[in-house]
């Protein structure tokens, strides 16, 4: 090696992506605005609009088109008392494969008293081999309310893509006044598609979601139930303490997001961002 020339793992550290955006929302006269906004690496956010009802729209784009071992993403979202935002992403999230580190997902969440925020990124795509390490804090004051989706498919099927192997682990808390009123961990390592086949797991499915909804209640699960004939894959409901919790499994993304979209109108007055849609 020449001298001078860098070593190995300092051209790997340069040639990873980072991104960070951090920004809060507030209430106004005529609707929401932003506040603060900070942006850095890979990773940027917009606002397209504000709805009828004063709902901001922000809209999180990854200019790195996807995500590989060794890179590192965080995500700080306030929303202050009063203040009404919907985030999504501007396509699906892609996570390749690594044969070292994991990329490193952050995200943290904070609405204020009587602030609203329903998080509604679009799907999470797993390729084979990925490793990724995501974790999510949801910090609530007392009479906040959120409205969290989040999918993730493992491969492409539609490209006869499989995700063999690989590791995820997904953690999330979620708190309400500072007493922490959900927590979850998933962990898929190794054999991914020989676990997911397995019945007491996904029964064969490669698409899995999760809604949550705080405060949520049996009302909105009756009328999910009710769509039970309507959905393509599995969709499992419960409550507990003014929490609501929906489940989905399916055969693939499209299935998947199918399901989501239905469920998901049960808990909006308003329409699901158009990113969705498209």
């Amino acid at each position: 090696m020449l001298a001078g020339a860098p070593e190995h793992g300092e051209i790997f550290a340069g040639n990873r992506a980072n991104g960070r955006i951090a920004f809060s929302v507030a209430a106004g006269a005529g609707g929401c605005r932003r506040e603060r906004v900070h942006e850095a690496g890979a990773l940027r956010v917009r606002f397209p609009n504000v709805t009828n009802d004063g709902t901001l729209d922000a809209v999180i784009v990854n200019t790195a088109g996807g995500m590989t071992g060794g890179d590192r993403f965080d995500i700080g979202v306030t929303v202050r008392a009063g203040a009404r935002l919907t985030v999504t992403t501007a396509a699906a999230e892609k996570v390749y494969r690594s044969l070292g580190p994991a990329t490193e997902v952050g995200v943290k969440l904070d609405v204020g008293a009587g602030g609203a925020l329903a998080w509604l990124p679009q799907e999470t795509i797993l390729f084979d081999q990925v490793r990724l390490r995501r974790a999510i804090d949801v910090a609530l004051a007392p009479g906040a309310h959120l409205l969290m989706a989040e999918a993730i498919v493992l491969g492409r099927s539609a490209m006869g893509e499989t995700v063999n192997s690989g590791h995820f682990s997904d953690r999330w808390r979620v708190r309400v006044d500072g007493r922490l009123i959900f927590a979850e961990t998933i962990r898929l390592d190794g054999k991914i598609a020989q676990r997911l086949a397995e019945r007491a797991a996904a029964g064969g499915s490669v698409a899995l979601a999760s809604i949550i909804a705080a405060p949520g209640g049996d009302d909105t699960l009756a009328a999910i139930r009710a769509m039970a004939q309507d959905f393509t894959g599995e969709v499992g409901v419960s409550a507990w303490n003014g929490l609501a919790v929906v489940r989905f499994v399916a055969p693939d993304g499209a299935a998947l997001r199918h399901d989501l979209i239905a469920a998901l109108a049960a808990f909006r007055t308003t329409p699901l961002p158009r990113l969705w849609l498209n």
